[in-house]
């Protein structure tokens, strides 16, 4: 069963996609604003997002942004806004598709279906980095310590993967809490802390003294190899 995200404001909307795709077999999460929708798709992780431009609180291209940091996962982007100089942006942003509202819903089950498939084709290019103390598999999501798959929370492993993926490089403080938490948490430095040292002791074989996950005071941290 296909997970789909559909984030949307207007109610009606929702609703209809909800009972729309659920009747094809769809699994559906459902979210009204940009910042529900982040906090679905950390926690949940949908197979193809179906977003609206117009949100209340954050700009669709912004939610988009902030997911094409994290995933190459197919999304779909609704609006009101026919022009297409606000299609060329929205795909030039990471977009796969762009519909047009209203829409019938045939099409939208087909450009679904269609998205599905690219993905479900495209080759996978989400390495598998080795370290002298665990293995990080990006494309499987996972951690392997000692032979042993490491649970990590789906917040924790936001923070590792983004690290992962910029090895060997700074990444600030706020580039990680806009990444992991979202644009409204730029500023809670306090969240970084925590979860970092949670990581540390599951994955460092010294958590005191970390030789992969390391700070650089007061700017950021780096994922070393």
């Amino acid at each position: 069963m296909t997970r789909v995200l559909v984030v949307d404001d207007e109610p009606q909307l929702r609703r209809a996609l909800q009972i729309s795709l659920r009747a094809r077999g769809f699994e559906v999460l459902l979210a009204a604003d940009g910042t529900e929708a982040l906090h679905l798709f950390r926690t949940s992780q949908p197979e193809i997002v179906v977003l609206d431009i117009g949100l209340p609180d954050l700009d669709g291209l912004e939610v988009l942004a902030v997911i094409r940091r994290q995933s190459t996962v197919p999304v779909i982007m609704l609006s009101a806004r026919a022009d297409s100089a606000d299609k060329v942006d929205a795909l030039d942003a990471g977009a796969d598709d762009y519909v047009t509202k209203p829409f019938g819903m045939d099409e939208l089950l087909a450009r679904l279906r269609a998205a599905i498939r690219r993905a479900d084709t495209a080759p996978d290019a989400a390495p598998v980095v080795v370290t002298a103390s665990f293995t990080v598999d990006l494309a499987a999501k996972k951690v392997i310590r000692d032979g042993e798959v490491v649970h990590l929370t789906p917040t924790e492993w936001g923070m590792l993967e983004m690290l992962v993926r910029h090895r060997g490089r700074l990444v600030t403080q706020a580039e990680l809490l806009r990444e992991v938490w979202g644009p409204a948490y730029s500023t809670e430095s306090n969240y970084l802390r925590v979860y970092l040292a949670q990581l540390r002791r599951k994955l460092e074989p010294e958590p005191g003294r970390p030789r992969h996950l390391i700070t650089d005071q007061r700017m950021g941290y780096r994922f070393e190899v």
